[in-house]
């Protein structure tokens, strides 16, 4: 795969050079394309200018590296303070330097920076830098703000019941549609931007090994679930499917982190002191 890097107009000029061609290779078009070709020409200007006032705010986004050494150089510093001096390590290169450049795009934001601080912190650590694996660099980055609070929750709470909602066909004995998976009351524990994507955050999370829902288990505990299937927000999913002539039936779940994530909380989620 080539790594070249790809500028946010090059479509567009692409496009722009696709249609100059044109004109020049049937000269005997040209004054009848020409002023169609001006008219793109122009439009695909415009276009252009407007990508580049939406592309404009990145700018002040992304960390330069003065940037990230002088939060470095704080936060981690302010997480190590109770670590005795002789504990104090170099990290190794492969989690130093892809976190590094890491900050760099998500330094802007405040719940993945600390992951990020929280992860250079123990890597520094002898006591903890064994626990630290080179994969959580990757996990931050394929995780949102939201996610990153997500998997707070789980730092005292090792599993949480969800339920799938489904809208079974009353003819067919074994028929089903999922109408609705993975919902949840983490959502009144934590407070997240989007708490109606959970279940994407929940099947993100499950993607990179950080948690998992494993079919057919559930939890036994009495009257665990019957919060969530009688909670009053779903009422208008249930009516909706009684109204098409199926009936409401639920699949009873858990959420919880698997063993890698569970590592991943306690040395990236849980804030180092």
């Amino acid at each position: 795969m080539s790594t070249e890097e790809i500028k946010p107009d090059s479509n567009i000029k692409a496009t722009i050079d696709a249609v100059t061609g044109l004109v020049t290779a049937i000269p005997i078009y040209q004054d009848a394309i020409q002023p169609s070709a001006q008219q793109i020409g122009k439009s695909l200007e415009t276009i252009t200018k407007t990508v580049n006032i939406a592309l404009a705010p990145i700018k002040a986004l992304v960390w330069g590296y003065e940037q990230v050494e002088q939060f470095i150089s704080s936060k981690v510093t302010e997480k190590l303070r109770g670590i005795p001096e002789e504990n104090i390590i170099t990290p190794i290169p492969q989690i130093a330097g892809p976190a590094v450049e890491a900050l760099r795009y998500t330094g802007h934001d405040v719940n993945l920076r600390e992951l990020f601080a929280n992860l250079l912190a123990n890597a520094m650590d002898k006591e903890t830098a064994h626990s630290v694996h080179p994969s959580y660099v990757e996990i931050i980055k394929n995780i949102s703000s939201d996610e990153a609070i997500l998997l707070s929750a789980f730092i005292t709470t090792k599993v949480y019941p969800i339920i799938n909602i489904n809208s079974k066909y009353k003819d067919i004995k074994k028929g089903y549609r999922l109408i609705y998976p993975k919902y949840s009351h983490i959502d009144k524990i934590i407070s997240l931007t989007r708490p109606d994507l959970i279940p994407v955050y929940v099947d993100n999370l499950c993607r990179l090994g950080v948690l998992e829902s494993p079919k057919g288990i559930f939890m036994t505990s009495e009257n665990i679930y019957e919060p969530l299937e009688n909670d009053s927000e779903l009422d208008e999913i249930k009516k909706s499917i009684v109204e098409s002539a199926c009936e409401v039936s639920f699949d009873r779940e858990i959420v919880r982190p698997t063993s890698f994530g569970s590592y991943f909380i306690d040395n990236v989620v849980i804030e180092k002191k």
